[in-house]
């Protein structure tokens, strides 16, 4: 269920997807800017966070920063689907799992530490499940932003996005396992990840804006979840492409308004689709409006098609990619 959100509420999601503060009591430096006591700061966000509007507050890295993951189908026959999806969401690696519109109707991430654990991943659930599961690893992103402006009805921002300029070293993970977990709301939450590193609130903080400025991290803040936020129509649309212009038309998808997501991904045995764009909206309509549009500006009006409309959400949770490395005495170590 939808809650309406207080102004105050929408304020402390949406100003802070980005440039969430780097410093040792972030949440006094929202308030002083939004005009509210620290603690009416802390108690909103816990709020939030309890009625599933706020996923977390902390790192989306960007593709290629470390870790594996990979966008998997299977084609369930309806009558079994609750209880497929059931099984593929207790599987710890699963951090999305959604039932889409087609007669490949399951679509989940799969995550782990490196490939092999991920296709062990996979394996285990057709071993679980006796069904296949297509791996439609992403081969080039062109946009991947999801921290787009709440009080519009849909994205209006645009632009490209690139891998990570700088794979993570061994030593920075354990810190990017606390950044993908969350930051704890407590009034000067990163001591606790100095604490659980050994190392110097500073040396935190500065990693962190390290990561920034390399790229990275392609944020750093509050994460939502769009759906409990009323936009409950999000589409994946699939194109098949030829390889020699697929960088072209996904280069030109990136550019078009309302876009969150568009990748080139591998194909598969079965699936034809190689460019991947997503829409967020509050309603199908407005989707199917800015679908059509993206289509056309990026010339894929002629290619092979197919919309893939969001129906149910089993499982939603951050990407769990550095999980293992945390420190054994940490939160993230027991999520």
């Amino acid at each position: 269920m939808q809650h309406p959100h207080s102004p105050t509420e929408l304020a402390l999601l949406n100003h802070w997807q980005r440039g969430f503060p780097l410093v040792d009591a972030p949440f006094a430096t929202i308030a002083a800017q939004e005009g509210m006591p620290p603690a009416q700061v802390l108690a909103t966000y816990a709020q939030l966070q309890q009625r599933g509007s706020l996923s977390r507050i902390g790192a989306v890295f960007a593709p290629g920063a470390g870790g594996a993951s990979l966008l998997a189908a299977m084609a369930v026959p309806p009558q079994q689907l609750e209880a497929v999806a059931a099984i593929v969401s207790r599987f710890a690696g699963v951090n999305h799992n959604y039932e889409r519109e087609h007669r490949v109707n399951l679509w989940f991430v799969a995550t782990g530490s490196d490939a092999d654990q991920v296709e062990l991943l996979l394996q285990s659930i057709e071993a679980a499940t006796a069904l296949p599961v297509l791996r439609l690893p992403m081969l080039r992103p062109y946009r991947i932003d999801t921290g787009f402006d709440l009080r519009a009805s849909q994205s209006q921002a645009t632009g490209a996005t690139h891998w990570a300029a700088t794979p993570l070293q061994p030593h920075e993970q354990p810190l990017a396992a606390l950044a993908e977990h969350g930051l704890p709301l407590t009034e000067r939450p990163y001591d606790l990840w100095a604490g659980q590193l050994g190392q110097s609130v500073d040396a935190v903080l500065a990693q962190l804006q390290r990561w920034l400025t390399q790229r990275t991290l392609a944020r750093f803040g509050v994460v939502v979840r769009h759906h409990e936020l009323g936009y409950t129509a999000n589409a994946m649309t699939v194109f098949d492409v030829p390889d020699s212009a697929v960088d072209a038309c996904g280069e030109a998808l990136a550019q078009v308004p309302g876009v969150t997501l568009a990748y080139q991904r591998a194909r598969a045995p079965g699936w034809r689709y190689n460019l991947y764009c997503m829409v967020h909206g509050r309603d199908r309509q407005a989707v199917r409006a800015t679908v059509a549009q993206a289509t056309a500006q990026a010339g894929l009006a002629s290619r092979p098609q197919a919309l893939l409309f969001s129906l149910r959400r089993f499982k939603q949770t951050g990407a769990r990619r550095f999980a293992h490395l945390a420190p054994s005495n940490s939160i993230a170590a027991s999520a």
